[in-house]
């Protein structure tokens, strides 16, 4: 695969996953233009999160029965069309339709790009390209904080959404011209039994399942962070701009990106201790967190440790997923992510809801007791985990060079 068409699949990624973080910094001018309570306005980022959960299980398979360059394309109008959508929305209830559809289109372009990207790879190249793939992902989704708050500023909340459907308007054209053709697949199974089979992995697989709740616990964290960071340092003594408040977001790529070779400790074997060291991480960001209103530094230190203890983690449950069952990494991918949106909607509404009642002290112990949460879960499961989960992967490569 040429470097260009690498940096294709891993731009759209980026691209299609910030839209279903868009609203997070912009949560204050949504709440006032609609009259929402500062409570209730978590509620946006819920259905944006609904959106995902009904893209992953419904729609993400749909690549392993139709044409994915044809899918792909489709989708993209689709989005570009709920995009606008949502810049036009008159009332919340509009306004929540939208997201949901936003959180559906963007989502599963996103997976299903990675997916693309994988079947297109060749089998000596595919861990190269669905690493690049996912790290657009990464960069698109903490960066997407930062392009919110500034187009906001410049031009109101609306301007974000209607930029963002011209810019998936122009990536409908480039995808038009360079995707590949994409192979057919392999076996034809009805759509029903696809989505049948996804209900088997969750409820058989040990490994999905106890990744799956960690992963739930952790983007619930998260979550929780990022949807209420916007109201304290939005109000007084702070008054920051949605510009000044998108640009944290910048912080945590340098975090997301130092945990890119937690998925390579995982291949040797070392998935438990790497887990440990992140959930340790997670639950340390919340000390710096909450002592925010004292000093700005700690906010940006607060926000390294998240980023990089909930990274780690994220890459380190895929890694391990992956290795339990191998000829299903796409039913796979889409099971992991229902419990990536399910702690990301949870975590949100929550957490608005405690800013409202207790202030940003409250949030940080929210996050820390969910955080807290996941570190005994993962103690009270270790025994549980099938043992050639902890394995060392096999190595890529033989020793004379051929793929192993």
């Amino acid at each position: 695969m040429s470097k260009l068409l690498v940096m294709l699949f891993a731009t759209a990624c980026a691209l299609s996953v910030a839209n279903v973080y868009y609203a997070q910094p912009l949560l204050d001018a949504l709440a006032h233009d609609f009259g929402l309570s500062l409570a209730a306005v978590g509620i946006v980022i819920t259905a944006t999160q609904v959106g995902c959960a009904l893209a992953l299980l419904l729609v993400v398979p749909l690549g392993d029965l139709l044409d994915r360059r044809r899918l792909t394309l489709v989708q993209l109008m689709l989005l570009c069309t709920a995009l606008l959508a949502v810049a036009a929305a008159s009332s919340a209830l509009l306004l929540l339709i939208g997201m949901l559809a936003v959180g559906l289109l963007g989502t599963a372009m996103t997976q299903g790009l990675i997916a693309y990207a994988a079947n297109s790879a060749a089998p000596a190249e595919r861990g190269r390209v669905v690493g690049a793939a996912q790290g657009g992902v990464v960069i698109g989704l903490l960066l997407a904080r930062s392009l919110a708050g500034w187009i906001a500023d410049l031009a109101g909340w609306r301007a974000v959404y209607l930029v963002s459907a011209v810019i998936s308007l122009l990536m409908l054209i480039a995808l038009r011209r360079l995707l590949p053709q994409s192979s057919a697949p392999a076996e034809r199974l009805p759509y029903t039994t696809l989505l049948g089979s996804m209900f088997t992995l969750l409820a058989r697989e040990r490994v999905l399942q106890i990744r799956g709740v960690l992963a739930m616990l952790m983007f619930a964290a998260f979550s929780a962070f990022w949807s209420a960071l916007v109201l304290p340092l939005s109000a007084p003594p702070y008054s920051f701009s949605h510009s000044a408040i998108g640009a944290f977001g910048l912080v945590g790529v340098a975090g997301a990106l130092a945990a890119a070779r937690a998925g390579e400790w995982a291949d040797r074997g070392y998935g438990q201790s790497t887990t440990r060291a992140a959930l340790l991480l997670l639950l340390a960001s919340w000390l710096a967190l909450g002592f925010m209103g004292h000093s700005l530094w700690l906010l940006i230190l607060g926000i390294l440790l998240l980023d990089l203890g909930g990274q780690a983690l994220h890459v380190t449950n895929q890694s391990m997923i992956f290795a339990s069952q191998p000829a299903a990494h796409s039913r796979l991918v889409g099971c992991y992510m229902l419990f990536y949106a399910v702690g990301s909607g949870i975590g949100a509404i929550l957490s608005t809801a405690v800013y409202a009642a207790a202030g940003w002290n409250g949030v940080c112990v929210l996050g820390a007791g969910i955080s807290l949460l996941a570190l005994l879960f993962w103690k009270l499961t270790l025994r549980h985990m099938p043992k050639t989960a902890c394995l060392p992967a096999a190595p890529l490569y033989s020793s004379d060079g051929a793929g192993a």
